[in-house]
């Protein structure tokens, strides 16, 4: 943080502010737009893209801008940002081939359209930061290698649980401890919630009722962890982690709810709990040195074998512009997967289905998401929970199943299917999901 608050004043001072563009203007594109425009020096939101340009306009003026430009083509696009002026539009592509922008903001959660935006961006040689923990669980090993290809950045957010967890497994590194778990911490855990039960709340908060129902259900959670596994190498000891075990404890004493020699025989988990007062997520890890275990104990951090580390919150949106600097102007990405998946999330019925029905998507009525390693998802063929929306059933599927890719027909000509099949292929030398794309279509007309 004080090398990035220090890079920004200096962007500033030069009038050269990192340029931003975000997809989409829901709630957290609300608040990150009105962060950088009114406490980020030496960055700028100079363009906003949504499917309801309304939405779009809203964000800015939130912030308290107006002259608010529509571009339709990508000459107004470049015009209106190199007047100054905020820009809104309902074509993504504009911002991706925009020689105005510096860098990418999706805060859609789609998987589908996020891939084609990514991409497209990588090819204009623009760095990306995704606050799209869908897009990145689901295909994020193969885009980083296309990142790689193009000469750009893809990275994780701060301020989201993901990037607090790989920046304070970085720290506790740092300090000479090998870290053994990486835990999240959530308020409730129902897998059966929907965008009924969640409305309310939604409504309160002015959030989208679909996204409250992922943090309710587990789906968003089993996304972020999926990320931090992915750029650390840790497994989950079962699938769906600890499935809202309670620990309304000390959080200096959670280390006995964990298996010292299960951590070290897996290298290292990723996990959750439900309830632990004061913390937001958490790192336990243990020091070789017993000598170094005596100054820890000295400094209150206890007998050890895991020593816990955490943080009592996570600010989203406030530290998003971290992010941007960090890649922007450092080439330090914040969670970057270390190769092919890790772990994946499954998609589990959240109800009786019945074959003919289609999917909507997560976050909705009919599945919810859990994380599972990546030999027992391929191995068992389970369908993500990414790529749930437009699935049709081939057979019923019982309350809690776990939904595969022979239960159901694809959607047609799916830019992440076709990346997800190569993520098997690139990393895993598996073929099997490119022959289910090959075989799609007589399966649709069948």
């Amino acid at each position: 943080m004080i090398l990035v608050d220090s890079a920004l004043r200096t962007r500033e001072e030069q009038g050269n502010p990192i340029r931003v563009a975000m997809l989409g203007a829901g709630f957290m594109g609300q608040g990150l737009t009105n962060q950088i425009v009114n406490s980020i020096q030496g960055m700028r939101m100079v363009a906003v893209q949504n499917r309801h340009l309304e939405k779009a306009i809203h964000v800015y003026r939130y912030s308290g801008l107006g002259d608010i430009v529509e571009a339709r083509t990508q000459g107004q696009m470049e015009d209106a940002i190199r007047s100054g002026k905020p820009t809104v539009t309902e074509d993504a592509l504009l911002l991706a081939k925009s020689g105005q922008v510096d860098v990418l903001v999706d805060v859609t959660g789609s998987v589908e359209f996020g891939a084609h935006i990514v991409l497209e961006a990588f090819k204009h040689g623009k760095d990306v930061v995704l606050m799209n923990a869908e897009l990145d669980a689901t295909i994020g090993p193969i885009l980083q290698t296309y990142a790689k290809k193009y000469g750009v950045i893809l990275s994780a957010c701060e301020g989201d649980e993901p990037g607090l967890q790989i920046n304070l497994y970085r720290w506790v590194k740092g300090l000479g401890l090998i870290p053994r778990v990486l835990g999240n911490v959530k308020g409730l855990q129902d897998p059966y919630r929907n965008p009924t039960t969640q409305k309310g709340f939604a409504e309160r908060w002015g959030q989208n009722p679909a996204m409250v129902t992922s943090f309710a259900d587990g789906s968003k959670i089993s996304f972020e962890q999926t990320i931090v596994a992915n750029a650390t190498g840790f497994q989950v000891k079962s699938r769906g982690m600890s499935r809202g075990l309670e620990y309304c404890d000390d959080i200096m004493k959670i280390g006995r709810i964990y298996d010292i020699e299960e951590l070290r025989r897996l290298g290292g988990i990723v996990d959750y709990v439900v309830g632990t007062p004061l913390t937001k997520i958490y790192c336990l890890a243990e020091h070789p040195d017993p000598k170094q275990q005596h100054y820890l104990n000295l400094y209150k951090m206890g007998e050890g074998p895991l020593y816990p580390f955490f943080m009592p919150y996570h600010l989203v949106h406030f530290e998003v512009p971290n992010a941007i600097a960090r890649v922007v102007l450092f080439r330090d990405p914040v969670a970057q997967p270390l190769g092919g998946p890790v772990i994946e999330v499954c998609a589990v019925a959240k109800r009786d289905l019945k074959a003919g029905e289609t999917l909507d998507d997560y976050g909705m009525y009919m599945t919810y998401g859990e994380a599972v390693n990546v030999d027992e998802m391929s191995g068992k063929r389970y369908l993500p929970e990414g790529l749930v929306e437009g699935c049709r059933l081939m057979k019923d599927i019982r309350k809690d199943a776990i939904i595969t890719y022979d239960d159901v027909i694809l959607p047609a000509n799916r830019l992440a299917d076709r990346l997800r099949a190569e993520q098997y292929r690139h990393f895993r030398g598996e073929t099997w999901l490119e022959e289910i794309s090959a075989s799609g279509s007589d399966r649709r007309t069948g």
